[in-house]
């Protein structure tokens, strides 16, 4: 779980890369993680998982994916990386919200308080009207499709095996994304292709490092090591990109890891 916690904004991180310092545009960057996770991961899915794609849920998971990835390879070129991984995760608490409308799923006092003060740490990290860019509304906007997106794999998971969401989400977010890359098509298209191979590859192998390991251990005691991306955002932007957040994206960060942590405990 940790390695894939850490794999996920190290995909991010190369994107960064290849949209600032060598030019692509982030459309092409997002359907070149799609198109390097779905081939690397094609030779591992059995025959049987290939009926996933008859399902419409499966389909409107790979398109909300597609948007969040597209919008938020946008974010991670304009801002700093762990700003943008915090106001991203919004997308727990819509997620929250949505599954207690929609999937009738139990809601408690403490935790939405833990939620509550996990917004307020994307509030601080954002400032709306202070500060408040482009970049982080982008990152607001992933979030939030983000969160429809898990409340839709809470669905999805009781109907297909976790190898056919994590295939057919890649390969039908690559086919949506295919018109926009071809638009943003670099003249250069292997300037890079190292960084372009692990911007792809760190993406499918930190989702596929999380189904393993919540195919070891309980969902439960793995909860909290989702905010572990926080860290490693915080700690890739600092060491590739020598960025820190200020005072106030520090204290929502901290606002942030108190809200997951707190929320998986009273979860378990």
């Amino acid at each position: 779980m940790l390695i894939g916690m850490m794999l996920i904004p190290t995909g991010d991180a190369a994107s960064k890369l290849l949209s600032n310092s060598h030019g692509y545009h982030p459309f092409f960057i997002a359907w070149a993680r799609f198109a390097v996770g779905s081939f690397l991961v094609l030779p591992f899915i059995p025959q049987s998982c290939f009926t996933v794609f008859r399902n419409p849920v499966a389909w409107g998971r790979g398109l909300l994916l597609a948007t969040g990835i597209s919008v938020i390879t946008f974010a991670v070129a304009l801002e700093d990386l762990a700003n943008v991984f915090a106001v991203f995760f919004i997308g727990p608490i819509i997620s929250y919200i949505l599954a207690a409308i929609f999937l009738k799923e139990a809601v408690s006092l403490p935790r939405s308080a833990l939620l509550f003060l996990g917004f307020t740490g994307i509030l601080l990290i954002a400032r709306p009207g202070f500060g408040f860019s482009i970049g982080l509304a982008c990152a607001l906007f992933a979030g939030c499709t983000y969160g429809v997106f898990l409340t839709l794999s809470r669905l999805a998971a009781a109907q297909e095996e976790p190898k056919a969401l994590l295939f057919s989400q890649m390969l039908i977010a690559t086919i949506l994304c295919t018109p926009m890359a071809l638009m943003y098509w670099p003249e250069q298209l292997f300037a890079s292709p190292a960084m372009l191979a692990i911007s792809g590859s760190a993406s499918m192998l930190g989702n596929m490092f999380l189904i393993l390991a919540y195919g070891l251990a309980p969902a439960t005691r793995l909860a909290p090591f989702v905010y572990f991306q926080l860290a490693g955002a915080l700690l890739l932007g600092w060491g590739v990109f020598g960025t820190l957040p200020d005072i106030w994206g520090l204290a929502g960060l901290a606002l942030l890891m108190i809200s997951g942590f707190g929320s998986a405990l009273l979860h378990r």
